[in-house]
């Protein structure tokens, strides 16, 4: 899909998407619960898809009301999961590492499946830990697919913390689960904390105890139930940051929905904005690695900034500091990327000459269109928005964005 836009001033009130990382939390919850549940403010992107598709594979039940945005989930004991056909992530690295050690609860062998890119995102970790504990473990880059078979059993865990919470995260929602209580020690740096605290806040809904005993250990009582309950998703504040930076530029766009007492780590993009729009500020991105492209755009627009704890950048859906800074130079603007920091320097910002690139990168259109809103432009590979916000453009429309979209 091919998205131009004439320069054109927003303005208007848009209510913040429902939290995708809540969203793909409460609804594994409710599918390991028993009985049924529903979940209020589960989108229908593509994300949201590979999870429940996931949850139906494992013999869950995932229905979604017609013309609504909530899913009903009767919930199943994993322990008993046996799919006959690979289990299909399609490109959501969150369903594919949430999910591991959920298939690793079974002594039947599962297998999952999914785009080329997501099976080239780490994964190290489980791999290790199925080693360690004689689990299988059977990657083929090639197909791709991962073939796992339990079953995992409790005890005491340690896992390094400055690849991705994600993993930390699955084997949260397993390992009540399991007859032996658990430890989970994490070596630092502990990166990402937030989301563990997402993670934590979604099985207390549903009724499971865990919780720190001090900054990098976590206690997982074993022998819980899940116990199945009624959950509304709260906004996201990671969506939100693409519609309130719009406003910082210079459009009037007020974003509603939000809970200001949120866990979500990158409602952090509230404090980092105001630094952006005033000076050229040091901003350590460790924490909200996601806010990263569309606070690279905002800097572009603005004094520029150096950005530290960037070094996951490179293994996201794409590696998103090297395509910010190919497509900011369209821009004009220079973007010197290192080891673990970005610096954006805005030279020359102008009107890109060329046509943009999303790089199938939701997070990267979405940032690029945000400054396209002030300049004009083209930008192919827009589809990539299916991954998290499919409505995104017609969010921009209804503020009054310029927009003409070619189906390619």
């Amino acid at each position: 899909m091919t998205v131009t836009f004439t320069p054109s001033h927003l303005s208007g009130v848009i209510q913040a998407p429902p939290s995708k990382s809540m969203g793909h939390r409460m609804l594994i919850c409710a599918g390991l619960a028993n009985g049924q549940s529903n979940v209020k403010g589960i989108s229908h992107s593509e994300d949201m898809l590979a999870t429940m598709t996931l949850l139906n594979g494992l013999g869950a039940s995932c229905a979604r009301r017609e013309r609504d945005d909530i899913v009903d989930v009767k919930g199943i004991d994993p322990l008993k999961a046996a799919p006959c056909e690979p289990l299909n992530c399609r490109e959501c690295g969150s369903t594919l590492r949430f999910f591991i050690p959920i298939c690793l609860l079974s002594d039947k062998s599962v297998t999952l499946t999914g785009s080329f890119r997501l099976f080239e995102r780490p994964l190290s970790v489980y791999a290790d830990l199925c080693s360690d504990l004689g689990l299988t473990f059977d990657l083929d880059k090639t197909t791709p697919k991962l073939t796992l078979k339990g079953p995992l059993r409790g005890g005491c865990f340690t896992l390094r913390g400055d690849v991705s919470s994600q993993f930390i995260t699955g084997l949260l929602f397993a390992l009540p689960l399991c007859a032996e209580d658990s430890i989970l020690t994490i070596l630092p740096p502990l990166e990402s904390r937030p989301y563990l605290d997402l993670t934590l806040s979604a099985l207390a809904l549903y009724g499971i105890e865990a919780e720190w005993q001090d900054a990098l250990t976590l206690r997982i009582p074993g022998r819980q139930t899940y116990k199945a309950t009624a959950a509304v998703v709260e906004g996201d504040y990671s969506n939100a940051a693409f519609f309130h930076a719009l406003a910082v530029l210079g459009h009037h766009v007020t974003v509603m929905g939000l809970n200001p007492d949120s866990l979500q780590g990158d409602r952090v993009y509230r404090d980092f904005y105001p630094q952006l729009a005033t000076g050229r500020p040091t901003v350590d991105i460790s924490d909200c690695p996601d806010l990263g492209p569309i606070l690279m755009a905002v800097a572009s627009a603005m004094q520029g900034a150096t950005f530290t704890g960037t070094r996951r950048l490179r293994i996201k859906e794409s590696d998103r500091a090297a395509a910010m800074a190919e497509e900011l130079a369209k821009f004009g603007v220079s973007v010197i990327v290192e080891e673990d920091t970005v610096t954006v320097n805005p030279v020359d910002f102008h009107a890109p000459a060329e046509f943009l690139d999303g790089h199938n990168d939701h997070r990267i259109v979405m940032a690029l269109s945000t400054l396209l809103t002030l300049t004009g432009g083209t930008l192919r590979g827009a589809e990539a928005v299916n991954k998290s916000l499919p409505d995104y453009f017609d969010l921009l429309g209804s503020l009054g964005a310029d927009i003409a979209v070619t189906e390619v």
